[in-house]
């Protein structure tokens, strides 16, 4: 049976629920094609499927890209460089869809922004790319050279009168509460209204009794999910696909892998093949870094998920909670901590004609001495406040 989500979708940008102004202003952008366009918004609330009505409406045809697939540079300029550099296969002219913009952003994809912002400077063609949002600053490059459409949730009304329709189209019985309830738990993805009508007409009528099962969701993938996917299963494949739909740069699964590694493994051999595993990931994370050798993200993604996963001689049937890592935490109070004292040191530094390294370290312990007796000069010379003369004075207790 083919799905609903694709036998429904519009063949016209009026067929779109909701998004009137946003939907117009899409239109006028890509018919003037003055600069590409950043469209942005939760899942499921008709962004891509705009851009397919839309080149439909045109009469012109789609390249569609998805930049989940493409991982670094040298990919990015092959995919997206081919779409943009040819010419329509049907002579006429064409919209480059970059879909699923997150796939690039991040640590994971370091180099991978610019490369599409200085690909899309220069295409004739029309370019939309497609995110969650904009304002992320991974983000920043592609904003400053895009037209900006924001398409906000839809309200659960439009959602409710999408599924009526559908259920018209197909000779289907509902409910009217049965639908607003499924409407209210999408929160705003239409797409997963869909899906959960499709899912529900398998009664003779749907009704509000038999929709219970749909609950809200969360339009995030939780790292939890992901880690229980690891931690749980034996299987490489199952593992390998475990991170796919989490919105969690790399730097920070290494985080939470770390953090629940000893609560999930408590067996002493499990545990260390498991932090081998891991601080290899690292080592091949670290040369990307250094030396941007992007193909090494598979290395680091395969160790953290079937390498993960195959470290346990067995799986372990104890429920353990996943929490998120404490390092940030404990990183951040200590910058904290010392962000008065690499104030004061830079004070002394630029005083002094040494370097901010010695201030910290060496200088900062004498002044706070020196300033028992000379408080009023010291506090002159330096240039130091109220607060940071406090600093000092708790310092020498």
């Amino acid at each position: 049976m083919q799905p609903w989500i694709k036998k429904h979708s519009p063949k016209s940008l009026k067929g779109v629920f909701g998004h009137e102004k946003e939907k117009q202003k899409l239109k006028q952008l890509i018919e003037k094609n003055t600069k590409p366009i950043l469209l942005y918004g939760g899942t499921g609330n008709g962004k891509t499927s705009s851009v397919h009505a839309l080149s439909k409406e045109l009469g012109l045809e789609l390249v569609e890209v998805n930049a989940s697939d493409t991982r670094n540079a040298a990919a990015i300029q092959e995919r997206i460089g081919g779409a943009i550099n040819q010419g329509s296969l049907f002579g006429t002219s064409k919209i480059i869809l970059i879909d699923e913009v997150e796939g690039l952003s991040g640590t994971k994809d370091r180099g991978g922004i610019p490369a599409v912002a200085k690909l899309i400077a220069k295409s004739t063609f029309p370019v939309v790319i497609i995110g969650v949002d904009a304002y992320e600053q991974k983000l920043k490059e592609l904003r400053k050279k895009s037209e900006l459409v924001h398409f906000k949730p839809l309200e659960y009304e439009e959602i409710t009168s999408l599924l009526k329709k559908i259920c018209e189209e197909e000779s289907i019985e509902a409910e009217e509460d049965a639908l607003r309830h499924i409407a209210r738990a999408a929160g705003g993805d239409a797409r997963a209204a869909i899906n959960d009508l499709q899912s529900s007409a398998a009664d003779t009528k749907i009704t509000l009794e038999s929709v219970k099962w749909t609950g809200e969701r969360d339009v995030t993938a939780k790292m939890q999910d992901a880690l229980k996917i690891v931690f749980k299963t034996k299987n490489p494949g199952t593992a390998l696909k475990a991170y796919d739909d989490v919105d969690e740069d790399i730097d920070k699964i290494f985080l939470w892998v770390e953090e629940n590694l000893p609560r999930e493994y408590t067996k002493p051999k499990d545990l260390a093949r498991g932090f081998d595993n891991l601080s290899l990931a690292n080592v091949f994370f670290g040369r990307i870094r250094k030396w941007q050798y992007y193909r090494f993200y598979v290395y680091c993604y395969a160790l953290l998920s079937a390498g993960i996963a195959l470290s346990k001689e067995e799986k372990y049937s104890s429920h353990v909670e996943y929490r998120p890592t404490t390092k940030l935490l404990k990183i951040w109070m200590a910058n904290q901590k010392n962000a008065k004292r690499k104030g004061i040191a830079q004070k002394i530094a630029l005083a002094t004609h040494m370097s901010s390294y010695r201030a910290f370290h060496d200088a900062v312990p004498f002044i706070a001495v020196l300033s028992r007796k000379k408080e009023s000069q010291v506090r002159e010379f330096f240039d130091f406040n109220t607060e940071e003369m406090v600093w000092l004075k708790n310092l020498r207790k």
